[in-house]
């Protein structure tokens, strides 16, 4: 029996760089960057929302301006987030894709308004000493604008995720992409955390709680898992290489 050494024709060619190793982990840094800053700028805007004499009184506007930054920071990686690994997953299912993208805009939006809102409050604070103006009325109106940050927050942070979780996590679970324990983390979370937003729309309890938190939980565990896990190890490759062709897609 003669054994022959493989010829080119038949030798299995090298797999070669994984081309959408970059797109994981983009999305996973992005991911990791909306808990970096999303945290301590809830600690740095603290002095506006809770002092409802802020807006009167010497104030910390550094403080403020700093937390509106790291918001601004968690508006854009939420964005980015979804659109660095959109044209992998919609290889998976188009619609939901889109739909991913379009739910991450609106939680931006969201938070940008927050951020204005807390903005026009530093600026009134500012302007308030030289302006003569009546401290009651410019409290009322500070005030006015804290409740309306308040309420992006609720139904920024607070309930886009849902929809985040769904789209992105049945993406994920039905691609493979990523273990399917990840994706059922945050397809687990998402009814909690809904749960969680009708009852501080209609004031069972409050955001900031005990109940609000352990509800949160889940979600959280899923965005840290899922972003940790596309940074350090991407998507699987044999479930990249499952999905149809771009062009197909």
């Amino acid at each position: 029996m003669t054994i022959t050494a493989p010829t080119e024709s038949t030798r299995t060619p090298d797999a070669g760089p994984d081309p959408t190793r970059k797109y994981a982990r983009a999305a996973g840094i992005f991911y990791l960057l909306t808990f970096l800053s999303s945290i301590p700028a809830l600690i740095l805007i603290g002095p506006v929302l809770n002092d409802p004499a802020f807006v009167t009184g010497a104030g910390q506007d550094t403080s403020v301006l700093w937390g509106c930054l790291l918001d601004t920071v968690n508006a854009l990686t939420a964005v980015g987030s979804a659109v660095a690994v959109y044209s992998v997953v919609k290889r998976q299912n188009g619609s939901m894709a889109l739909g991913f993208v379009t739910s991450r805009l609106v939680e931006a939006a969201v938070v940008m308004i927050g951020v204005v809102s807390l903005l026009a409050v530093v600026t009134m604070r500012q302007e308030f000493a030289g302006s003569g103006a009546d401290a009651a009325s410019v409290t009322v109106t500070a005030n006015a604008l804290v409740d309306v940050r308040n309420w992006t927050f609720l139904f920024g942070p607070g309930l886009m995720p849902v929809f985040n979780a769904i789209l992105f996590g049945t993406l994920l679970y039905r691609s493979r992409l990523v273990p399917r324990i990840i994706p059922t983390i945050g397809l687990v979370g998402a009814p909690l955390l809904f749960a969680a937003f009708i009852a501080n729309l209609f004031g069972v309890f409050s955001q900031v709680s005990t109940a609000s938190f352990l509800l949160t939980l889940p979600i959280a565990a899923w965005e840290l898992t899922v972003g940790l896990w596309m940074t350090f190890k991407g998507f699987n490759r044999s479930a990249v290489e499952a999905l149809p062709a771009p062009s197909a897609a």
